[in-house]
């Protein structure tokens, strides 16, 4: 069973504007596919604007469904949401950042971050099966590690979680200063630096600074001596 959040800790965590307050309830789940809807009663949806879908245009159809929780970058008609709790935010993907960091910060456990250009996944993978045994393990799903990837892999944690095992991906200058608040590791992993989306950053040593950025919090960082660059 999930942690669940009042609407007013919900309130607290995303830092939006309420446009409505509408039935008190819980949010336990976080749904961004109107696809993927299965427990509406517990669940706040982000409308997330991408270049070939934009989340708001399924709002109505979602609150029909029983979705009761909402969070918006644009004005969406209340008239038919009477009930719903409704949040407007200037970017939907970092109230989902914002919320999912709220999360991480209710356990205190230790958490690994892995990033680097390559390995990020199979590095997870390996540590899951070594340490599965001794310890009650979240980790991030398949290759769940972009902006949106990371927090929905965050949001796992629960009470009998003894540790956590995240990775996280960025393409470009300022992604990760975005992810590191949401993972907030105390042990950090660096695979390697390669040529993959060397076309987002000025530099390679540049590159490498934006990914060091997810050890912010870190105690421990291992890397690979190998490499004078890093």
């Amino acid at each position: 069973m999930h942690q669940n959040y009042t609407t007013e800790q919900i309130q607290l965590a995303l830092g939006a504007h309420r446009l409505q307050g509408g039935r008190p309830g819980a949010v336990s789940r976080l749904l961004l596919d109107s696809r993927q809807l299965q427990s509406p009663e517990d669940a706040i949806f982000f409308a997330i604007q991408g270049p070939h879908h934009d989340g708001h245009d399924y709002v109505t159809a979602l609150y029909g469904k029983g979705v009761r929780h909402f969070v918006v970058s644009r004005d969406v008609d209340l008239s038919v949401l009477p009930e719903a709790n409704v949040w407007l935010c200037d970017n939907t993907v970092q109230c989902l950042q914002r919320l999912a960091a709220h999360h991480r910060q209710r356990f205190d456990i230790p958490i690994i971050g892995i990033t680097g250009s390559n390995g990020k996944t199979i590095v997870k993978e390996w540590l899951f099966q070594l340490l599965h045994l001794d310890y009650r393990i979240a980790r991030s799903p398949k290759s769940f590690n972009s902006q949106v990837g990371v927090p929905l892999s965050v949001w796992q944690l629960q009470p009998e979680h003894q540790l956590g095992i995240f990775e996280a991906g960025i393409s470009r200058m300022g992604e990760m200063e975005k992810l590191a608040p949401v993972i907030r590791c105390n042990i950090g992993l660096f695979t390697n630096i390669g040529q993959a989306h060397k076309e987002g950053f000025p530099s390679i040593e540049e590159k490498i600074d934006q990914k060091l950025r997810l050890f912010e919090f870190a105690d421990i960082i291992l890397y690979c001596r190998d490499d004078e660059r890093v």
